[in-house]
C-alpha cells in the first residue's frame, strides 16, 4: 500500500507533503508525492524514515488529471489521498479550489484533506479533517447528536 500526496506550489502543498509522510510512516507503507510544482519537489526537508517517490507532472496536463491518472495507474496500491485545503470564510466554504474540490469528489480512495494551522481567531491550530467548519454544518459549530431510537 502507499500514501499519495498532491502536492501544489502553495503553503497548503507543503502542509499536505509533511502530514502525508507523518500518514505513510504511521501505515509502514510508500509516500508517492505527485510534483504539481513548476519547479522541482524539495523533499529535502521531510522526516528521514519515509520512503519517497516522486512522480512528476506533465506541463500538458492539468492538475487534477496528473493526480486522478497516477492514481489509476497506481491503484489498488495507493490506500488514500492527501491534499490540501484552504481556510475558507462561509461565502468562500460553497466553493472549494478546483483542484481540492476535484480530486475529493472524483478519487477514486478516500481522500484526506489538511489545512495550515490556524493562527488568528479561535487560536487554537487544528489539522483535523473533521473540524465542523468544514464538515458542511452551514453554522460553523458543532452539529448535536442524533437522538438515539
Amino acid at each position: 500500500m502507499s500514501v499519495l500526496v498532491a502536492v501544489t506550489d502553495s503553503p497548503e502543498g507543503e502542509h499536505a507533503l509533511h502530514a502525508a509522510a507523518d500518514e505513510a510512516v504511521a501505515l509502514g507503507t510508500e509516500l508517492v508525492a505527485v510534483n504539481l510544482k513548476l519547479g522541482r519537489l524539495d523533499i529535502s526537508r521531510l522526516r528521514e524514515d519515509v520512503v519517497v517517490t516522486v512522480v512528476e507532472r506533465s506541463p500538458s496536463t492539468t492538475p487534477a488529471d496528473v493526480v486522478l491518472t497516477v492514481l489509476d495507474e497506481r491503484r489498488p496500491d495507493v490506500d488514500r489521498l492527501v491534499v490540501g485545503v484552504r481556510r475558507r470564510s462561509p461565502v468562500g466554504k460553497a466553493v472549494l479550489g478546483s483542484l481540492s474540490q476535484r480530486l475529493i469528489l472524483e478519487a477514486p480512495v478516500p481522500v484526506v484533506a489538511v489545512k495550515l494551522p490556524e493562527t488568528s481567531g479561535r487560536g487554537v491550530a487544528s489539522s483535523s479533517t473533521d473540524d465542523a467548519d468544514d464538515a458542511g454544518s452551514g453554522d460553523g459549530g458543532e452539529q448535536e447528536p442524533a437522538p438515539h431510537a
